[in-house]
């Protein structure tokens, strides 16, 4: 099953910065695509996160807001791997 992690992300945004940063480091072991989403390309995009960023989103679904945990987004991803 592929894996799509989001970082919903925007300009000048230095917690995004980071956030790119560990999901980067956690590609590395996963068969998974990063896809980034600049917020204010979309104006409903914009409007329902604002401030709100970043956002990671694991095959469509939000699990980090603001800071992304590297040990719990591999425990995340884990449990979406076959055994």
């Amino acid at each position: 099953m592929p894996i799509t992690l989001e970082i919903l992300t925007k300009k000048d945004c230095g917690l995004c910065d980071e956030a790119k940063i560990i999901v980067d480091r956690v590609l590395e072991d996963y068969p998974a695509r990063l896809v980034i989403t600049d917020i204010e390309c979309d104006g409903d995009l914009f409007e329902k996160y604002k401030e709100r960023i970043p956002v990671l989103k694991i095959n469509g679904e939000e699990h980090f807001v603001f800071k992304v945990h590297e040990i719990t987004l591999r425990k995340k991803l884990d449990k979406i791997l076959p055994a």
